[in-house]
């Protein structure tokens, strides 16, 4: 916070954007927030090459860092204003993609919390009397990775991006298949090994939705929101992230 990279050039008027750091970002960065002037007008890819210059450390993680505009991915073209937030960050787990108009019912539900979990509250909270089926999955923390004993895990989350994305998969979740209800809930904070990291519950009139609804909202999850694990083993820690483009 209160770091400022300054235009040369005086012949250009400046605004003034705020960027976060997460995740691995952060740490090669070595900032959480700082406030960055740009020459203006300035758009989405202008602000991102001007951040990988004045912290080049960024540029490790080649094409793959993703941008954030005031809570919304964004295309190279986005205007930004003075202001604005950015946010900067490695995958979450394999990119992001369209989203659809933002729209929920009254028994969904879409948080993040610090505090454990309990996966048959989070389940009932989307039974309703006209539904047949409701399929719950449990994501809990795993005590070995590929040969590495973990010892605990860390999870960090863009919070109000992470919440809209939530929301809006839960949107996309109605439109595609014949569901009631969708509740999401993920920890963040460091787990220990067997804690429950995320619970997503489908209610729905029939079985098969339910666990298609499920399954789907996993992989999105995984695939667009906002949220970073960092598993810290015997020898060393590692931020988990998606396929990258080093190019």
């Amino acid at each position: 916070m209160g770091l400022s990279a300054m235009s040369a050039d005086p012949a250009h008027t400046t605004i003034t954007v705020q960027v976060l750091f997460f995740g691995a970002a952060r740490d090669a960065a070595g900032h959480e927030e700082v406030s960055l002037e740009l020459n203006s007008p300035a758009d989405a890819a202008h602000a991102r090459t001007q951040i990988l210059a004045t912290y080049p450390s960024l540029q490790a993680f080649g094409n793959s860092l993703l941008l954030a505009v005031n809570l919304e991915y964004v295309e190279p073209t986005r205007e930004i204003h003075d202001g604005d937030e950015l946010a900067i960050f490695p995958p979450v787990s394999g990119g992001n993609g369209d989203t659809p108009p933002l729209r929920s019912t009254d028994h969904d539900f879409f948080e993040l919390t610090t505090e454990p979990v309990e996966v048959g509250a989070v389940a009932r909270r989307v039974v309703l009397p006209q539904c047949g089926a409701t399929v719950t999955l449990d994501g809990y923390a795993r005590a070995w990775t590929k040969g590495r004993r973990t010892l605990y895990l860390v999870y960090e989350a863009y919070a109000p991006m992470a919440i809209s994305e939530l929301q809006r998969l839960g949107a996309q979740a109605h439109e595609k298949f014949d569901i009631a209800h969708i509740g999401i809930v993920h920890r963040t904070g460091q787990l220990e090994i067997g804690e429950t990291s995320v619970v997503i519950s489908v209610s729905a009139p029939h079985r098969r939705a339910a666990f298609e609804a499920c399954e789907w909202a996993i992989r999105e999850l995984k695939r667009t929101v906002p949220i970073w694990k960092k598993e810290v083993f015997e020898d060393g820690e590692v931020w988990v992230e998606g396929e990258r483009d080093r190019a």
